[in-house]
């Protein structure tokens, strides 16, 4: 069983972090901002913090290779899983240990990361989560180590929280119009989880067609709400800044 899916070399800087309570969260809520990001040359990594090992459809060792088919399709170039309790982690100082260090590993300019509510009590939790430790991780006279190595702190210049099941009023819009069906086959890689003609086994509040069908409704949702056809959105900690209203466009 692979215990840890790893892309390329490690200790790597990035220029997003995105983390997920589950494998497929990023994919379904931020795939096509993850795909655009790549396609304009930044480093991306993902970080899965639980093994989705509670879901009804599929197995741990499924889910892994789903997760590194998807990554693959993004041209995500590292991912690995933190293997938190699927449904029990808490936000406490183990936990939050991991974050820490996994932050500092990257070091990212950005941290995107769950939903602050949404169906599945998870994602709020992971939201909570990785917040927190993106605070924490700034803080110097909080030791950590990596591969035996003491880490320097390190604190992401923004933190961004993209929107899941429920509906989650933006703060801003990416637009994923050009990248709408990558997203969609990275999804779909994961076989197990999501609609497929021959797919066997017990339907969840996932697996089938009307699931698609309401993620692709709010794509475009947002990308009217910018005058686009797809989007996707994401809400601050704090404001935003600009030093050129054009930019806002």
């Amino acid at each position: 069983m692979q215990q840890k899916l790893q892309i390329g070399l490690m200790d790597n800087k990035v220029d997003i972090l995105a983390f997920g309570a589950h494998p497929d969260d990023v994919e379904l809520a931020a795939g096509g901002t993850i795909i655009k990001s790549v396609q304009q040359g930044k480093k991306i990594a993902i970080v899965d913090l639980t093994q989705g090992e509670l879901g009804s459809r599929g197995t741990i060792e499924t889910r892994y290779d789903e997760a590194a088919n998807a990554a693959k399709i993004m041209g995500v170039h590292y991912r690995e899983n933190l293997k938190l309790a699927d449904g029990f982690f808490e936000v406490n100082e183990a936990s939050l240990m991991k974050v820490v260090s996994t932050i500092r590993k990257y070091k990212p300019e950005i941290v995107l990361a769950n939903a602050p509510s949404d169906r599945h009590p998870d994602h709020g939790r992971g939201n909570a989560l990785i917040s927190r430790a993106c605070f924490l991780s700034g803080l110097l006279k909080i030791e950590t180590e990596s591969e035996g190595k003491a880490q320097l702190h390190w604190r992401p210049k923004a933190v961004y929280h993209y929107i899941q099941d429920r509906y989650l009023s933006p703060d801003f819009i990416v637009d994923v119009s050009a990248q709408r069906d990558l997203k969609f086959e990275a999804i779909l890689a994961y076989k197990t989880q999501f609609y497929q003609t021959d797919m066997t086994g017990p339907k969840t509040p996932i697996s089938g067609q009307e699931f698609l069908d309401a993620l692709e409704a709010r794509l475009v949702q947002f990308g009217r709400d910018i005058g686009v056809k797809y989007g996707e959105g994401f809400i601050t900690e704090r404001p935003l800044g600009t030093n050129d209203l054009s930019n806002l466009l």
